[in-house]
C-alpha cells in the first residue's frame, strides 16, 4: 500500500488528488466539505492509482491487476485545517489507509491495460488515445454506478463531477470523447443548461453527450426527443442500471460517433497541415489523378485550392500522392514543369468570384459520391461554365417557330450583318422647348380628361380613352395626376410647372407614328407602376425614393423608340448600335436621352434643387430599372427575384395569413430586384389586362413587327423575326407563345409578391381567348363574326 495522495483544491471547488510518485498532473479528484454546514460536492476521477501490483505478479504480458480508488470524503474541518475526516467505505472488498488529510477506500478489480489503438483512415495511420469519460449525477446511485463499472469494463477513463461548474472544469481541462447527464430530476441541477453550457465551448465540438432520462410508464406516452436534441445531446439513454447494457451503449458510441469525430479531427488535421505549407500541394486520387491543386500566398493570406482534371504519373503506384511540385519526379513532362509558376500566379489571386466557390464546392463533393451523382454534377459543372445561365435553350425538334422568333428578336442583339445599309431614325433631341406650347394647370384640365383621369387608380383603367381625348398626349395628363398622388414634386422639391414641363417634353420625344412604342405605351406603363407601387407588399419593401425613382423610369423608359428592335438596329448598323457596342442599345439610348433632356434646359430640369447624393442615388435607380426592361436578361431577372425574393417569403409566412410582410425592406440588393420585376411587369402587362385593351396591344405591336419584317425585306437585312410577316402571321400564335415563354412565369411570381389576383384572371381568361381563335385556325384579332 502506497501513502494517500495530497489533495488540492480549485477555486471553483474542484478537488484534485495527485499521487504521491507523479509530478503536478492531476488524477484523482474527491469531494471534500468546508466546514460542517456547508458541504461542497466536487468531482470524482477514476484513475489508475499508484498502487498497480509489481510486474511479477501480473501475471500474463500486458495483464495488470490494478487498485482502483474511489473514494468520498466525508465532513471535515474548515479551510486550512488539518484535523481528519471520517468516511464511511464501500465495495466489494474494502482496504483503508489513513493520513492526516483524509481516508480513502480503495477496491481492487481486474481490468485491461489501458493503452493507445492504431486506427486506419484510407492510408493514414493515426494513434488514437483512451476513451474520456465524464459523468455528471448530483448524486450516487445505481445509475452512475452502472456507467461507472462499464467504464471500468471498456478500459475508459471516467470522471464523475456533482455540481455544473464542476462538470465545465473538469471537461475544458480532459476534452472528455462522451459525457454522461443525468436528466432523471431537476432538483439539483438543469440537465439541459449544462449540456448548453458545454455545448457554448469549442471542445465540445467533438463531444458526444448522453441524457440519462427516466422509465416510462405503460399509461404515459413516451415524450419527443426534439428538446434534447436542441438542447445539445446527441443521444437518449431510458434509465438502466446494468453494467452490460450501460456498457453497450457506450461500447456503440464509441464505434458509431466518436470513431466518426476522431475521423474528422484527423482531417482537420491534414488540411491544417496544408494550409502551412508554403509550396504548391497536390492531391492525386488512386489512379493518380490530381483532385485538388493547394497554393499558398506568401502574403500571408488564406491559400486557395483549386481542382484539376489532369493527369501525373506517379512513380508511387500503391498510394495516394500527396507532395510538393517542387519535389515532382525528373520524368515528368516538361512543359507541365514550365507551366506551374504560371498556374500559381493565378491561382494565387486574391479576386475569387462567386461561381468559382460553386464550382469548387461541386467538385469536393463529386469525391465521395457515387457514379451517377459524380456524372450529374459533371453536367452541372458543364452548365454552369457557360455564359448564359438564365436563358433557356429551345430544343432543336419540334420547336414553335413563333416561339423561336420571339426569342431571337426579343432576346438577342441580332449580329447577323448580312447587308452593309445602314438604319437611321429621326430623332427629337435637338427639338427646341420654346417651340412647345405652354403647358396647362392640372386645375384647368378639361372636363373630359379630368373624369378619365378619376379612374386611373383602377387597373381597369382605359388607356385608349384617354389617348383619344387628349389627342395622343395621354403622358402628361396621367403623368401629372400619378405624380401629384405619390408627392413627386415635394421629393424633388421642384414645382408643378417644372414638372409639366418635363413631362410635355419627354412625351414630344415619343414618336406618335409608332404603332406600339409611342407615348400611350409609356402612359400605360406609368399607371401599371403606380398601381403595383400601392400594393401593400411592395410599398412595404420600398421607400419613397424607390418610388419616385420608378414612376420617373416608367415615365421615359422608351423615348425616342424608332419602333424597331435592337436586333434590327444591331443588323442595320445604326449610329445607336455603333455608340453602345451592340449591347442594350435601345435601353441604353432611353437612359441617356431622358437625362439629356432633363439637365439641358433649367425650365424642365426636375433634378435641380436636390443635392447631389440623392440625384446620384436616383439616377442609378433610374438606370438600372430602365437597362432591367431589355430582354436579353429576362429570365436573369426573373429567377434571381424568385431565388431571393418569392423562396424567403415562402419560408417567412409559412403557416401566416398575413400578406404585408416587407420583405426587401433595409435590404438593398432585394429592393433592386423588387424594383427590376415590377417595371419589367408593368412593361409588359398587356396579356394581363381586360380583354378589350389586351386585343387593342396586341394588334398594336403585331402591326409594329410586320413594319420591321417589311423594312428588312427592303433594305435586305436579316428578318429576325420571319413568322411576323403580315400575310402569313398568325397573332393568336405568336400571343400564346409569347405569354408562355415570357409572361407566365414571371407574372406568377411578381402575384405571389404583390398578390394580383385580377391580373392573374385576366391573363387566363386572355390566354383562353387565343387559343380559342388557334383551335379554330383564326389568324386574326377576333372571329370574324365578333368584328
Amino acid at each position: 500500500m502506497g501513502c494517500a495522495p495530497s489533495i488540492h483544491v480549485s477555486q471553483s471547488g474542484v478537488i484534485y488528488c495527485r499521487d504521491s510518485d507523479e509530478s503536478n498532473s492531476p488524477r484523482q479528484t474527491t469531494s471534500v466539505s468546508q466546514g460542517p454546514a456547508a458541504p461542497l460536492h466536487g468531482l470524482f476521477l477514476h484513475t489508475d492509482a499508484a498502487d498497480a501490483t509489481p510486474p511479477s505478479r501480473a501475471g500474463p504480458l500486458g495483464a495488470v491487476r490494478v487498485r482502483r480508488a474511489r473514494a468520498e470524503l466525508g465532513s471535515g474541518s474548515s479551510a486550512g485545517s488539518a484535523a481528519p475526516a471520517a468516511t464511511t467505505c464501500r465495495g466489494r472488498r474494502r482496504h483503508c489507509c489513513s493520513s492526516a488529510e483524509a481516508e480513502t477506500q480503495t477496491s481492487y478489480t481486474s481490468v485491461k491495460q489501458v493503452s493507445s489503438a492504431e486506427v486506419r483512415i484510407g492510408p493514414m495511420r493515426l494513434t488514437q488515445d483512451p476513451i474520456q469519460v465524464l459523468l455528471i449525477f448530483a448524486k450516487e446511485d445505481n445509475q452512475s454506478d452502472g456507467f461507472w463499472w462499464a467504464c471500468d469494463r471498456a478500459g475508459y477513463r471516467c470522471n464523475i463531477a456533482r455540481t455544473p461548474e464542476s462538470a465545465l472544469e473538469c471537461f475544458l481541462d480532459k476534452h472528455h470523447e462522451i459525457i454522461v447527464i443525468d436528466h432523471r430530476q431537476t432538483r439539483n441541477f438543469d440537465a439541459e443548461a449544462v449540456c448548453r453550457s458545454i455545448r457554448a465551448t469549442n471542445p465540445s465540438e467533438h463531444t458526444v453527450i448522453l441524457a440519462v432520462v427516466s422509465q416510462v410508464s405503460d399509461d404515459n406516452e413516451e415524450a419527443s426527443v426534439l428538446p434534447l436534441l436542441h438542447a445539445g445531446f446527441n443521444r437518449r439513454f431510458m434509465e438502466n442500471s446494468s453494467i452490460i447494457a450501460c456498457y453497450n451503449e457506450l461500447i456503440q458510441i464509441e464505434h458509431g460517433e466518436v470513431r466518426s469525430q476522431f475521423k474528422l479531427r484527423a482531417c482537420n488535421s491534414v488540411f491544417t497541415a496544408l494550409d502551412h505549407c508554403h509550396e504548391a500541394i497536390e492531391i492525386t486520387s488512386d489512379d493518380h489523378v490530381i483532385q485538388i491543386h493547394r497554393i499558398h500566398r506568401d502574403s500571408g493570406d488564406n491559400s486557395q485550392t483549386e481542382p484539376h482534371s489532369f493527369r501525373y504519373k506517379s512513380r508511387r503506384k500503391e498510394s495516394i500522392d500527396v507532395k510538393s511540385i517542387s519535389s515532382r519526379s525528373s520524368d515528368a513532362p516538361s512543359l507541365q514543369n514550365r507551366r506551374y509558376p504560371s498556374m500559381a500566379r493565378i491561382h494565387s489571386m486574391t479576386i475569387e468570384a462567386p461561381i468559382t466557390k460553386v464550382i469548387n464546392i461541386i467538385n469536393a463533393a463529386q469525391e465521395n459520391s457515387p457514379v451517377t451523382v459524380a456524372e450529374a454534377l459533371d453536367r452541372v459543372l458543364e452548365i454552369l461554365r457557360t455564359t448564359e445561365l438564365y436563358s433557356p435553350q429551345l430544343g432543336t425538334k419540334d420547336e414553335d417557330p413563333h416561339t423561336s422568333d420571339l426569342v431571337g428578336g426579343l432576346m438577342t442583339d441580332g449580329l447577323r450583318r448580312l447587308s452593309g445599309n445602314e438604319y437611321v431614325f429621326t430623332k427629337n433631341v435637338h427639338q427646341s422647348h420654346s417651340h412647345l406650347p405652354m403647358p396647362i394647370t392640372i386645375n384647368d384640365v378639361p372636363p373630359s380628361i379630368a373624369q378619365l383621369l378619376d379612374n386611373e387608380e383602377s387597373w381597369d383603367f382605359n388607356i385608349f380613352e384617354l389617348e383619344a381625348v387628349t389627342h395622343k398626349r395621354p403622358l402628361v395628363y396621367l403623368g401629372l395626376k400619378v405624380f401629384s398622388r405619390f408627392g413627386v414634386c415635394e421629393f424633388l422639391n421642384c414645382t408643378e410647372t417644372t414638372l409639366r414641363a418635363w413631362l410635355q417634353v419627354i412625351e414630344a420625344n415619343y414618336h406618335s407614328s409608332n404603332a406600339y412604342h409611342n407615348s400611350t405605351h409609356a402612359a400605360d406603363v406609368l399607371h401599371a407602376t403606380a398601381f403595383f407601387l400601392g400594393k401593400e407588399r411592395v410599398k412595404g419593401s420600398l421607400d419613397q425614393l424607390d418610388e419616385v425613382a420608378a414612376l420617373i423610369a416608367a415615365t421615359v423608359h422608351d423615348v425616342d423608340h424608332p419602333g424597331r428592335t435592337n436586333s434590327f438596329l444591331c443588323n442595320a448598323g445604326s449610329e445607336l448600335a455603333v455608340l453602345y457596342n451592340d449591347t442594350a442599345v435601345l435601353e441604353s439610348h432611353h437612359t441617356a436621352l431622358a437625362f439629356q433632356l432633363t439637365v439641358k434646359d433649367t425650365k424642365c430640369n426636375i433634378f435641380k434643387n436636390i443635392d447631389r447624393n440623392h440625384y446620384r442615388t436616383l439616377r442609378q435607380a433610374i438606370i438600372d430599372m430602365v437597362l432591367a426592361t431589355e430582354m436579353t436578361k429576362h429570365f436573369e431577372h426573373v429567377n434571381k427575384f424568385v431565388n431571393s425574393i418569392n423562396k424567403p417569403l415562402a419560408a417567412e409566412t409559412e403557416g401566416s395569413d398575413c400578406e404585408c410582410n416587407p420583405t426587401g425592406k433595409n435590404f438593398p440588393e432585394n429592393q433592386i430586384l423588387i424594383k427590376r420585376m415590377m417595371i419589367k411587369c408593368a412593361d409588359v402587362a398587356n396579356p394581363c389586362r381586360p380583354l378589350d385593351l389586351c386585343i387593342e396591344w396586341a394588334g398594336r405591336i403585331s402591326e409594329e413587327y410586320f413594319a420591321q419584317t417589311d423594312e428588312e425585306k427592303r433594305q435586305g437585312l436579316p428578318v429576325v423575326m420571319p413568322v411576323f410577316d403580315r400575310n402569313t402571321c398568325s397573332i393568336p400564335k405568336s400571343q400564346i407563345s409569347f405569354i408562355d415563354y415570357f409572361i407566365t412565369d414571371m407574372f406568377d411570381a411578381w402575384d405571389a409578391f404583390a398578390h394580383l389576383p385580377a391580373l392573374m384572371q385576366h391573363l387566363a381568361d386572355n390566354y383562353k381567348h387565343w387559343k380559342t381563335l388557334d383551335d379554330l385556325k383564326c389568324k386574326s384579332l377576333r372571329l370574324p363574326s365578333d368584328s
